[in-house]
Parts: structure tokens; sequence; C-alpha cells
């Protein structure tokens, strides 16, 4: 779908930063493409509550919702969505993607010549990356791009509070099983979205330089009962309210089916929330 994200508000542990992306990649070890079938994709059942890890059945239902969903496993490609207006990949305004540092699994610090820091409450993101045209098998040497806004719904790079950072991005790539993780912090609900991460998948991390190069684009979900737990807490006051006027299904680029696109979600508030999904493209 084409749609943007809304937003309300205004505008709204690297090294060698100086030597550019082509310093980065030189210190990378040559990798060849091994591909290893990997079974059981499909991370559909749901984990929710600040309490540990339970499944959840309705996506929008409070904390404490226990109710069972199963989920078969599947090899269709993850569905193709907007970039939104803050992609930072060089396709609107500024690319991130040339700049030594990007490539780094830890996203809370911005990096180069900005020092800033995101707060907010501790979220690991992992993605496995399968490639369709082999089974669903894993992706190894696939690299993802991933942004997303930080705890009052700004977008570095772009928010005019944080225009001048650029923590929240950052690329990986894929391991021998499709995985990719990164440290971040849990994003915040601004009006007229659902609690979401975007990013990009390239062909390899020499071709994740421009989004002309990308193969895939999509968002991940959050589930509802952990968002109510997370928005419980310090700094996310803005967010309840935000959260309460949206759901997955009125949201514009979930309203259309989220079903692959929502994250399992273990952990809880004291220790972190780790997020996982299966990205087949």
């Amino acid at each position: 779908m084409t749609r943007l994200d809304g937003l309300s508000h205004d505008d709204h542990e690297p090294h060698d930063h100086d030597r550019g992306l082509e310093f980065d990649l030189s210190t990378l070890w040559e990798r060849r493409r091994v591909l290893g079938l990997i079974a059981g994709i499909g991370f559909a059942s749901l984990v929710g509550c600040a309490s540990g890890a339970t499944t959840g059945g309705d996506p929008t239902s409070t904390p404490g919702s226990s109710d069972a969903t199963a989920s078969s496993a599947s090899c269709a490609e993850i569905p193709e969505e907007t970039a939104g207006p803050y992609p930072g990949d060089g396709s609107n305004g500024p690319n991130i993607l040339t700049q030594s540092g990007i490539v780094r699994r830890d996203i809370r610090s911005s990096f180069g010549s900005a020092s800033g820091v995101a707060r907010g409450a501790p979220l690991t993101i992992t993605l496995t990356i399968t490639d369709t045209a082999k089974g669903c098998a894993a992706f190894q040497g696939a690299a993802v791009y991933l942004w997303h806004c930080d705890i009052n719904g700004a977008y570095s790079m772009y928010s005019a509070e944080i225009s001048n950072e650029n923590h929240l991005r950052g690329v990986q790539e894929a391991d021998a099983s499709g995985a990719v993780t990164f440290t971040s912090i849990f994003p915040g609900a601004y009006s007229g979205r659902w609690p979401h991460v975007h990013f990009e998948v390239y062909p390899s991390l020499a071709q994740a330089t421009a989004a002309s190069n990308k193969i895939a684009t999509s968002q991940l979900a959050l589930l509802a009962a952990v968002c109510h737990s997370v928005y419980g807490t310090e700094g996310y006051s803005a967010s309840v309210r935000n959260l309460a006027q949206t759901s997955l299904e009125t949201d514009n680029v979930f309203r259309d089916g989220y079903g692959s696109q929502l994250a399992k979600v273990t952990g809880d508030v004291s220790s972190g929330y780790i997020a996982s999904l299966a990205v087949p493209v």
C-alpha cells in the first residue's frame, strides 16, 4: 500500500565513523550465501503480559488476555508497506545508509557528529529473513535497514526536536539462520498510527546503500497488551492517549491484514522485551 504515516508533532558502539561505508564494508568478513532450511516459520502466536511470556489471542486486548491462538507456517512474502515520510534512505531527503557507523546492532545512540541517546523501555528486535524463491530457506547475507520513532513519537533526522540526531536507525547483515538483531527502545505511539517498526530488506550489505536497491519494505506491529504495559511506565504518558485513539483494525497500514506482521513478544517491563518476526521476501 502507499499510504504515509500521519504525525501530530512538529515535523515530526560504532567506531571509525569518519571513514565512510566503504571502510565499514572492508572490515567485514567475506561471506558466501549459504541457504539452510529452517522449519516452523510463522510467529503469529502472540506473547503479551508484563508478567512474562504468555500467548495472546485478541491483538487489541488489554493486559491479562491469554486466549491461545495457533498459527501454521507460511512462506508467503511479507506484505509490502510504505516506508513512510521519514525513511532516511535517500528516497525522501537524507541518506543515512552511506554514513560510516550505520552498520551496527545497538541503535539507541546517535553516531558520527551526533551524540544523543534515545531513552525508553528496552526492546530487542529480531527479524528472520527467508527467501521465498528457495522455499523460505534462510537468507544468509541479506541486509536489513531498520528504524522507528522515539519515546515521544519523533523520528531522528526529520522531526524538529531531534533533526540533528540519527539514533534508532541501523543496518545488520543476516547470519546463517537468516536472523538480524537490533538493541533498541520500545517506540512510542503517535497520533494516527498503531505502534510499529519500519524495515527494508536488501539482497546484500554492499547493496544496502540506497533505497533503489531494496527488495522489500514492510512494518512490524506490536501487541496491544505489551503496549499497555510499556506505556504505563515513565516517559510514555502521551502514548497512552494516542494508543486509545487507534487500533490495528483502523490503522492506515495494518487495517487490511496484520497477521504476518504482528511480532511475537516475550519478556516484561523490568527486564525488557524481545520482539521476533519471520520476514519471507
